[in-house]
Protein backbone atom coordinates (compact mmCIF):
# COMPACT_ATOMS: atom_id res chain seq x y z
CA UNK A 1 0.00 0.00 0.00
CA UNK A 2 2.82 2.53 0.67
CA UNK A 3 4.13 1.37 -2.51
CA UNK A 4 0.56 2.96 -4.33
CA UNK A 5 0.71 6.02 -1.92
CA UNK A 6 4.52 6.98 -3.41
CA UNK A 7 3.49 5.97 -6.70
CA UNK A 8 0.45 8.24 -6.96
CA UNK A 9 2.10 11.03 -5.52
CA UNK A 10 4.69 10.80 -8.01
CA UNK A 11 2.03 11.11 -10.95
CA UNK A 12 0.52 14.07 -8.96
CA UNK A 13 3.85 15.76 -8.86
CA UNK A 14 4.72 15.24 -13.01
CA UNK A 15 0.94 16.56 -13.30
CA UNK A 16 1.44 19.58 -11.46
CA UNK A 17 4.50 20.25 -13.73
CA UNK A 18 2.85 19.76 -16.92
CA UNK A 19 0.27 22.09 -15.98
CA UNK A 20 2.93 24.38 -15.05
CA UNK A 21 4.35 24.19 -18.74
CA UNK A 22 0.30 24.48 -20.03
CA UNK A 23 -0.09 27.52 -18.01
CA UNK A 24 3.23 29.09 -19.34
CA UNK A 25 2.04 28.56 -23.09
CA UNK A 26 -1.20 30.41 -22.39
CA UNK A 27 0.32 33.23 -20.40
CA UNK A 28 2.60 33.60 -23.73
CA UNK A 29 0.14 33.14 -26.05
CA UNK A 30 0.52 36.70 -27.36
CA UNK A 31 4.09 37.07 -26.96
CA UNK A 32 6.09 37.79 -30.42
CA UNK A 33 8.21 34.71 -31.30
CA UNK A 34 7.20 32.73 -28.37
CA UNK A 35 7.36 29.04 -29.47
CA UNK A 36 5.33 26.35 -27.40
CA UNK A 37 6.75 24.14 -24.97
CA UNK A 38 5.52 20.39 -24.09
CA UNK A 39 6.23 18.47 -21.00
CA UNK A 40 7.38 15.10 -21.42
CA UNK A 41 7.51 12.24 -19.12
CA UNK A 42 9.26 8.59 -18.08
CA UNK A 43 8.08 6.18 -16.11
CA UNK A 44 10.66 5.36 -12.77
CA UNK A 45 12.61 2.19 -12.13
CA UNK A 46 10.89 -1.11 -11.56
CA UNK A 47 10.82 -3.46 -8.57
CA UNK A 48 11.27 -6.52 -9.87
CA UNK A 49 10.35 -9.96 -8.45
CA UNK A 50 10.80 -12.33 -10.90
CA UNK A 51 13.20 -11.49 -13.68
CA UNK A 52 12.12 -13.11 -17.74
CA UNK A 53 12.86 -16.54 -17.67
CA UNK A 54 13.70 -17.19 -14.45
CA UNK A 55 13.35 -21.30 -13.39
CA UNK A 56 10.03 -21.51 -11.41
CA UNK A 57 8.72 -25.02 -10.05
CA UNK A 58 9.03 -27.78 -11.83
CA UNK A 59 12.42 -25.85 -14.34
CA UNK A 60 9.77 -24.21 -15.83
CA UNK A 61 10.98 -20.62 -17.11
CA UNK A 62 8.99 -18.03 -16.56
CA UNK A 63 7.44 -16.08 -19.92
CA UNK A 64 7.28 -12.82 -18.36
CA UNK A 65 8.95 -10.48 -15.36
CA UNK A 66 7.29 -9.83 -12.35
CA UNK A 67 7.82 -6.08 -11.95
CA UNK A 68 6.07 -3.01 -10.61
CA UNK A 69 6.64 0.44 -11.26
CA UNK A 70 7.20 3.16 -9.27
CA UNK A 71 5.02 5.82 -10.56
CA UNK A 72 6.55 8.54 -13.70
CA UNK A 73 8.93 12.15 -13.22
CA UNK A 74 8.77 14.88 -15.53
CA UNK A 75 12.29 14.69 -17.50
CA UNK A 76 11.95 17.07 -20.77
CA UNK A 77 10.60 20.56 -21.74
CA UNK A 78 10.28 19.95 -25.40
CA UNK A 79 10.31 23.00 -27.62
CA UNK A 80 7.57 23.40 -31.11
CA UNK A 81 9.57 25.50 -33.75
CA UNK A 82 7.14 25.19 -35.94
CA UNK A 83 6.33 28.87 -37.60
CA UNK A 84 3.20 31.16 -35.94
CA UNK A 85 1.67 33.06 -38.48
CA UNK A 86 2.99 36.83 -39.51
CA UNK A 87 1.62 39.52 -38.03
CA UNK A 88 1.95 42.95 -40.03
CA UNK A 89 3.24 45.90 -38.71
CA UNK A 90 3.96 48.36 -41.11
CA UNK A 91 7.72 48.72 -39.48
CA UNK A 92 10.24 48.44 -41.62
CA UNK A 93 12.69 47.92 -38.83
CA UNK A 94 10.03 44.81 -37.39
CA UNK A 95 11.76 41.59 -38.78
CA UNK A 96 10.15 38.19 -39.44
CA UNK A 97 11.93 35.16 -40.34
CA UNK A 98 10.25 32.66 -43.12
CA UNK A 99 11.62 29.69 -41.99
CA UNK A 100 14.29 28.58 -40.06
CA UNK A 101 17.27 30.74 -37.89
CA UNK A 102 17.80 33.17 -35.10
CA UNK A 103 18.69 36.72 -34.94
CA UNK A 104 22.31 37.68 -32.99
CA UNK A 105 22.00 39.52 -30.20
CA UNK A 106 25.12 40.95 -28.35
CA UNK A 107 24.38 41.04 -24.28
CA UNK A 108 26.02 43.53 -22.52
CA UNK A 109 28.20 40.94 -20.35
CA UNK A 110 29.67 39.47 -23.60
CA UNK A 111 27.76 36.59 -24.55
CA UNK A 112 25.84 36.28 -27.59
CA UNK A 113 21.64 35.38 -27.55
CA UNK A 114 19.31 34.45 -30.61
CA UNK A 115 15.99 35.43 -30.97
CA UNK A 116 12.97 34.69 -33.13
CA UNK A 117 11.55 38.29 -32.33
CA UNK A 118 12.75 40.67 -34.89
CA UNK A 119 11.45 43.93 -33.29
CA UNK A 120 14.13 45.89 -33.69
CA UNK A 121 15.41 49.61 -32.71
CA UNK A 122 17.64 52.39 -33.14
CA UNK A 123 19.73 53.41 -30.43
CA UNK A 124 20.92 56.86 -30.00
CA UNK A 125 23.93 56.24 -32.50
CA UNK A 126 22.10 54.08 -35.35
CA UNK A 127 22.69 50.96 -34.22
CA UNK A 128 20.23 48.54 -34.51
CA UNK A 129 19.14 46.66 -31.65
CA UNK A 130 17.25 44.22 -29.50
CA UNK A 131 16.06 45.28 -25.76
CA UNK A 132 18.79 47.49 -26.14
CA UNK A 133 21.59 45.14 -27.11
CA UNK A 134 22.86 45.38 -30.56
CA UNK A 135 22.09 43.08 -33.27
CA UNK A 136 24.99 41.39 -34.18
CA UNK A 137 26.70 41.76 -37.20
CA UNK A 138 26.31 45.12 -36.20
CA UNK A 139 24.60 47.62 -38.58
CA UNK A 140 24.45 51.41 -37.84
CA UNK A 141 21.46 53.41 -39.72
CA UNK A 142 23.09 56.52 -40.54
CA UNK A 143 20.82 59.64 -38.90
CA UNK A 144 18.54 61.40 -41.02
CA UNK A 145 18.55 58.27 -43.21
CA UNK A 146 15.04 57.50 -45.26
CA UNK A 147 13.00 54.71 -47.21
CA UNK A 148 15.04 52.24 -44.90
CA UNK A 149 14.72 49.00 -46.43
CA UNK A 150 15.56 45.29 -45.74
CA UNK A 151 15.52 43.05 -48.66
CA UNK A 152 14.63 39.24 -47.95
CA UNK A 153 18.66 38.38 -47.91
CA UNK A 154 19.02 40.92 -44.98
CA UNK A 155 20.51 43.41 -46.91
CA UNK A 156 20.07 46.90 -45.20
CA UNK A 157 19.53 49.69 -47.66
CA UNK A 158 18.26 53.68 -47.28
CA UNK A 159 18.87 57.20 -49.01
CA UNK A 160 21.08 59.56 -46.68
CA UNK A 161 20.95 63.56 -47.67
CA UNK A 162 19.61 64.92 -50.81
CA UNK A 163 20.72 61.48 -52.65
CA UNK A 164 18.48 59.48 -54.46
CA UNK A 165 20.65 56.18 -54.73
CA UNK A 166 19.93 54.13 -51.79
CA UNK A 167 23.21 53.16 -49.96
CA UNK A 168 24.61 49.91 -47.95
CA UNK A 169 24.37 50.22 -44.61
CA UNK A 170 25.17 46.45 -43.59
CA UNK A 171 23.64 43.05 -43.13
CA UNK A 172 21.38 40.99 -41.56
CA UNK A 173 22.60 37.16 -40.56
CA UNK A 174 20.42 34.77 -39.16
CA UNK A 175 22.09 32.06 -37.30
CA UNK A 176 21.23 27.99 -37.77
CA UNK A 177 21.66 24.94 -35.05
CA UNK A 178 21.68 21.57 -36.26
CA UNK A 179 19.44 20.71 -32.93
CA UNK A 180 17.13 23.98 -32.14
CA UNK A 181 15.29 21.98 -29.00
CA UNK A 182 18.43 21.97 -27.72
CA UNK A 183 18.62 26.25 -26.97
CA UNK A 184 18.56 27.31 -23.56
CA UNK A 185 15.35 29.39 -22.75
CA UNK A 186 17.09 32.95 -21.21
CA UNK A 187 13.71 34.74 -20.91
CA UNK A 188 12.92 38.06 -22.82
CA UNK A 189 12.33 35.70 -25.86
CA UNK A 190 16.40 34.81 -25.73
CA UNK A 191 17.59 31.80 -26.35
CA UNK A 192 21.39 30.64 -25.35
CA UNK A 193 23.33 27.73 -27.14
CA UNK A 194 23.66 24.64 -25.20
CA UNK A 195 25.76 21.62 -25.61
CA UNK A 196 22.62 19.78 -27.22
CA UNK A 197 22.35 22.55 -29.42
CA UNK A 198 25.78 21.99 -31.63
CA UNK A 199 27.53 25.16 -32.54
CA UNK A 200 25.87 28.19 -34.47
CA UNK A 201 26.39 28.55 -37.99
CA UNK A 202 25.82 32.33 -39.10
CA UNK A 203 24.81 32.27 -42.41
CA UNK A 204 22.94 34.94 -45.45
CA UNK A 205 18.73 34.81 -45.07
CA UNK A 206 17.76 31.96 -47.10
CA UNK A 207 20.81 30.30 -47.77
CA UNK A 208 21.40 26.99 -46.27
CA UNK A 209 18.15 26.05 -45.28
CA UNK A 210 17.96 29.04 -43.52
CA UNK A 211 14.68 31.69 -43.70
CA UNK A 212 14.39 34.86 -45.61
CA UNK A 213 13.68 37.99 -43.80
CA UNK A 214 10.07 39.65 -44.02
CA UNK A 215 10.61 43.14 -43.15
CA UNK A 216 7.38 44.76 -41.82
CA UNK A 217 6.19 41.84 -40.12
CA UNK A 218 6.79 40.10 -36.78
CA UNK A 219 5.63 36.04 -36.08
CA UNK A 220 3.78 35.87 -33.62
CA UNK A 221 3.43 32.88 -31.05
CA UNK A 222 3.01 29.79 -32.24
CA UNK A 223 0.55 28.43 -29.36
CA UNK A 224 -2.85 26.78 -29.93
CA UNK A 225 -5.39 27.93 -27.49
CA UNK A 226 -7.44 25.07 -28.00
CA UNK A 227 -5.21 22.15 -28.18
CA UNK A 228 -3.55 24.01 -24.75
CA UNK A 229 -7.04 23.75 -23.12
CA UNK A 230 -7.37 20.10 -24.00
CA UNK A 231 -3.86 19.15 -22.81
CA UNK A 232 -5.21 20.83 -19.42
CA UNK A 233 -7.80 19.17 -18.94
CA UNK A 234 -5.95 16.16 -19.66
CA UNK A 235 -3.69 17.15 -16.65
CA UNK A 236 -6.63 17.98 -14.60
CA UNK A 237 -8.01 14.75 -14.92
CA UNK A 238 -4.68 12.68 -14.62
CA UNK A 239 -4.17 14.65 -11.41
CA UNK A 240 -7.82 13.88 -10.17
CA UNK A 241 -7.15 9.93 -10.88
CA UNK A 242 -3.99 9.78 -9.00
CA UNK A 243 -5.54 11.61 -6.40
CA UNK A 244 -8.08 9.09 -6.05
CA UNK A 245 -5.13 6.34 -6.17
CA UNK A 246 -4.14 7.72 -3.11
CA UNK A 247 -7.68 7.79 -1.42
CA UNK A 248 -8.09 4.39 -2.22
CA UNK A 249 -4.74 3.19 -1.04
CA UNK A 250 -5.66 4.93 2.61
CA UNK A 251 -8.85 3.49 2.84
CA UNK A 252 -7.44 0.14 2.26
CA UNK A 253 -4.69 1.14 5.21
CA UNK A 254 -7.61 2.29 6.94
CA UNK A 255 -9.34 -1.59 7.12
CA UNK A 256 -6.04 -3.30 7.85
CA UNK A 257 -6.10 -1.59 10.35
CA UNK A 258 -9.30 -2.13 12.10
CA UNK A 259 -8.92 -5.47 11.24
CA UNK A 260 -7.87 -6.19 14.90
CA UNK A 261 -11.17 -4.19 16.43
Amino acid sequence: MIRSLNTAATGMVAQQQNLDVIAHNLANVNTTGFKQQRAEFQDLMYQTFRASGAITAGEVRAPQALQVGLGSKFVASATSFLEAPLQPTNNPLDLAIRGMGFLQISRPDGTVAYTRDGSLKVNSEGVLTYNGDPLEPRVTIPTGARDVTIAPNGTVEGKVGSSQTPENFGQIQVVMFANPAGLTRLGQNLYAAGGGSGDPQPTTPGENGSGEIQSGFLEGSNVQIVEEMVRMILAQRAYEINSKAIQTADDMLGVLNNLKR
